[in-house]
């Protein structure tokens, strides 16, 4: 009867390891539904020529970093007819090691936990020395280098977005638009703090790293890019300890912002987002989004999103296993930049809809100086400090912009 009921246990086991079809992904919305930790002798079933993905801690339907590579996957099974798996797990390394063991070769992780992959934790190898035929793909961040900078592992990817580019140009727009709202807007939409107290800017993230003070930097280098053509000198107000998931605590967070004068924040902090978003509508100022197109969400009160598209790299390495030359890119660092059309921020139809007619000469100015901006930051005559590479942020390079909390 004990035999009976052990079956019955590891029968349980191995069904939850099954592929999950791409019609049917977003049940796994739930913690602990895919891949959990496993152990050799759970035995889970072999599976082949499948690709899985391990959402971060906002989910699968943040409608923004995860869900961008979700929808990558799906174009994935439409035009190569790969099947896939997406995961949401509060165990990383557990979730590594049971998707590896379960024969998928191509597996994308989309959380900032890369120490039990590339190192190995708690006396165990590093799970990409555990699964050598399997290729671990990283976002945001190489841990994958030894000190020499050479790779650590031939079988771990590292995809890196040039995100401090379009961060620039957020933080550009927003002191354009900040120092033009009257004009742009006129003044009943609006309630922007006006003159020098109303010259501060915010950004919020979910976490003091280099994946996030990659968005806040380059915004600060933006920022401070036009008010120093300006002759204005701007605050920049920063907090990093926002998490990814709370919108009330979004919310209060953005109101110590605008209650001190800023008029545009931007967040980089998953559904914290939502919070500073709504608080922005509530008090008529403005925020900016992050990784997908969030413009419509608030009309009007979302300035721009500044677009980590991860489908492009999801797609792109997919086609690089599916016609079997992903041994070539093995241990490389791939960057998207503002050309790859993985990193941008919005064509700003949204706002756009909102200047007045007498706003709309100032309009077209304001897009033609973010259009020389792109160009020069293309040419390198325009060099954005890049924190996500470890590039070091010199707040004194900002001669018109101060971080007092930074």
């Amino acid at each position: 009867m004990f035999g009976s009921h052990k079956k019955k246990l590891v029968a349980l086991f191995l069904s939850a390891l099954m592929i999950v079809p791409a019609a049917a992904f977003s049940g796994c919305g739930s913690k602990g539904q895919a891949a959990s930790s496993g152990s050799a002798q759970s035995a889970p079933q072999k599976v082949t020529g499948k690709i899985a993905l391990i959402c971060s801690a906002a989910g699968p339907n943040d409608n923004g970093y995860n869900q961008s590579a979700i929808d990558g996957l799906k174009e994935v099974k439409k035009d190569l007819g790969i099947d896939y798996k997406v995961v949401q797990s509060t165990d990383i390394p557990g979730s590594l090691t049971s998707l590896a063991q379960a024969g998928y070769k191509l597996i994308f992780s989309l959380e900032y936990n890369f120490d039990a992959l590339v190192k190995g934790v708690g006396g165990q190898k590093a799970i990409a020395d555990q699964f050598p035929d399997t290729t671990f793909v990283v976002f945001n961040d190489n841990p994958n280098l030894k000190a020499d900078g050479t790779p650590l592992h031939k079988n771990v990817i590292s995809v890196m977005f040039n995100v401090n580019e379009s961060s620039f140009l957020a933080g550009a727009l927003s002191v354009m638009v900040n120092e033009n709202a009257t004009t742009l807007f006129g003044t009943s939409d609006y309630s922007f703090t006006a003159g020098d107290a109303g010259r501060k800017i915010g950004f919020i993230g979910g976490t003091k790293s280099n994946g996030i003070t990659v968005f806040g930097y380059g915004y600060a280098s933006g920022a401070n890019y036009e008010a120093k053509k300006l002759n204005k000198q701007y605050t920049c107000y920063t907090y990093y300890d926002a998490g990814f998931t709370d919108s009330a605590a979004g919310a209060t967070k953005a109101n110590t912002f605008f209650s001190s004068g800023a008029n545009v924040i931007f967040s980089s902090a998953g559904s914290v987002g939502d919070g500073v978003d709504s608080k922005a509508k509530e008090v008529k100022k403005m925020s900016i989004e992050v990784d997908a197109n969030k413009d419509a969400a608030y009309p009007g009160h979302i300035l721009t999103s500044v677009i980590k598209n991860t489908k492009v790299p999801v797609y792109t390495i997919a086609k690089y296993y599916n016609d079997g030359k992903i041994a070539d890119y093995g241990g490389k660092e791939l960057t998207y930049d503002l050309k790859s059309g993985a990193t941008s921020i919005t064509d700003l139809t949204e706002i756009g809809s909102k200047v007045v007619d007498s706003g709309k000469d100032e309009w077209t100015k304001i897009k033609a100086e973010l259009k020389d901006i792109s160009d020069k930051i293309g040419s390198g005559t325009i060099k954005v400090v890049n924190a996500q590479n470890g590039e070091k942020f010199d707040k004194s390079t900002l001669t018109n912009v101060t971080m007092p909390n930074d």
